[in-house]
């Protein structure tokens, strides 16, 4: 990757952090998941809502280094119109790159500004901070569909540890 392109992926995570698109928790959502990265302290608390079979809202709040925070705006930008198959296939492939120590990056068509987040896979200790809003929103959607999204105010708490 040449030294402009790391620069301007530098340039984008650093002004995703700093925007928080989609941060801010409401009192009800269909699902909602509360994470902790357990080797630093990073923390995030998504929440999702459906309409039918698609992603009407994500909404999130954390405290936590630039990657996370950068990762959780990008999804918040992403997910919404996502219907549940693609949402599930995107974690997938945002996991699998992320695990790939740079082997794989992601298709730009699909994640957009969230390619940004493709050198995180080398640095293995970056990985869950980059991980942490995606394994909530999982965990969120998963609530939402098993509780029908009957607008669930349950929160679960989990590490990142199946990142």
């Amino acid at each position: 990757m040449s030294n402009a392109l790391e620069d301007l992926y530098q340039t984008i995570i650093l002004e995703q952090a700093k925007a928080r698109t989609g941060e801010g928790i409401e009192e009800h959502s269909d699902g909602s998941s509360h994470q902790v990265n357990p080797t630093c302290g990073d923390e995030i608390t998504v929440q999702v809502d459906l309409d039918g079979d698609r992603v009407s809202a994500l909404r999130w709040e954390g405290d936590g280094c630039t990657i996370s925070m950068a990762s959780a705006s990008i999804l918040s930008e992403l997910a919404v119109g996502w219907d549940i198959d693609t949402a599930r296939d995107r974690i997938t492939t945002f996991r699998t790159v992320m695990r790939s120590r740079g082997a794989a990056e992601l298709p730009e068509e699909e994640f957009e500004d969230g390619i940004a987040l493709n050198g995180v896979s080398r640095f293995i200790m970056r990985v869950k901070c980059a991980m942490m809003s995606w394994v909530a929103f999982e965990d969120a959607l998963a609530q939402a569909l098993a509780t029908g999204a009957s607008h669930a105010t349950g929160t679960t708490s989990a590490g990142v540890s199946h990142c």
